[in-house]
């Protein structure tokens, strides 16, 4: 493989953004790059969680719904985000999550790597896979030890009851490749450090229902605006309908429903979460705004419930 293209980021639904924030931030430890606002909703918040530098293929982001419903996960859906830690961490890692009464499951193997599972405070379906052995981008004020803190995703899983087409997808424009299958659950890799591989789950199951703790949208990384446009043009040539190129002010982004059913984006790895903040500043104490939502800051604030960081 030569192809260095993965995951860019994930995006859930999730109920209240204070039990969001307490689990992934004081918790797990992930560092929050970002709060701001869906630019589709700016009632609502939208929150990035990643690490230390916001890297592509680190930032987990959850859309908080105060009054949304328990989703259930089913085909046509991202059923399971998988963050990679470094290798050496398993010991640590179950004693923190005991230490935090999160219930989780013993240490069991997937694809030759060491796993544990658990879910958060809605649901969602969380791996701390055991792999990560390369430089490490921490965050100097989490509360987990530099030497094992997550540094960004392995996996996500899709359940579907045809693969296909969405496998023609992964392959053809997104860069992955087909490497390894056991019983129902197929794995793609690219050689991208975070963020390289994606599994994918044959069920006949039915279709999920939205809500909390279901994934919203996967998103792929691309380059630049260029690569994004040709990557949308290939998307057009499979029959399917995207989105024209959306300037989400940290990324450019298209948007386009699989035949599977799942929602992905493929995004710019630039300019990047930090693009008008200061990556020394916590970045969880303002709301930050794009330009065009700026001018009702006053309107947006006062809409938003207060986290507590």
């Amino acid at each position: 493989m030569t192809n260095h293209r993965g995951l860019h980021h994930i995006s859930v639904i999730a109920s209240d953004p204070q039990d969001n924030y307490d689990f992934y931030v004081k918790k797990l430890g992930m560092r929050m790059v970002k709060k701001t606002v869906n630019q589709d909703d700016p009632t609502k918040y939208h929150l990035f969680y990643a690490n230390a530098e916001g890297s592509p293929g680190s930032s987990l982001t959850f859309f908080p719904w105060p009054r949304a419903r328990q989703g259930n996960p089913g085909s046509g859906e991202a059923t399971e985000v998988s963050l990679t830690v470094p290798k050496d961490s398993l010991d640590y890692w179950q004693d923190r999550l005991d230490k935090q009464d999160i219930s989780h499951s013993d240490p069991f193997s997937r694809f030759g790597k060491t796993h544990i599972s658990f879910k958060d405070p809605d649901g969602l379906q969380l791996h701390l896979v055991f792999d990560y052995d390369d430089e490490l981008h921490s965050w100097e004020q989490s509360p987990v030890s530099k030497e094992h803190q997550i540094q960004g995703f392995w996996s996500t899983t899709l359940k579907l009851d045809q693969i296909e087409q969405t496998e023609e997808i992964l392959t053809s424009v997104l860069g992955f490749e087909k490497t390894d299958s056991e019983n129902n659950l197929t794995l793609y890799e690219t050689e991208s450090i975070l963020g390289h591989s994606l599994i994918i789950e044959k069920v006949d199951s039915q279709a999920g229902q939205n809500g909390a703790g279901i994934v919203h949208h996967v998103a792929f990384q691309s380059e630049d605006k260029e690569d994004l446009t040709q990557m949308r043009f290939e998307i057009i040539r499979r029959g399917l309908q995207p989105t024209e190129i959306i300037d989400r002010h940290f990324f450019k982004s298209v948007y386009y429903r699989t035949p599977g059913g799942v929602l992905f984006e493929m995004a710019t790895n630039g300019p990047g979460y930090f693009v008008n903040a200061d990556p020394s500043e916590d970045q969880a104490d303002k709301l930050e705004l794009t330009p065009w939502h700026e001018p009702k800051r006053e309107q947006i604030e006062a809409a938003l419930p207060p986290i507590k960081t």
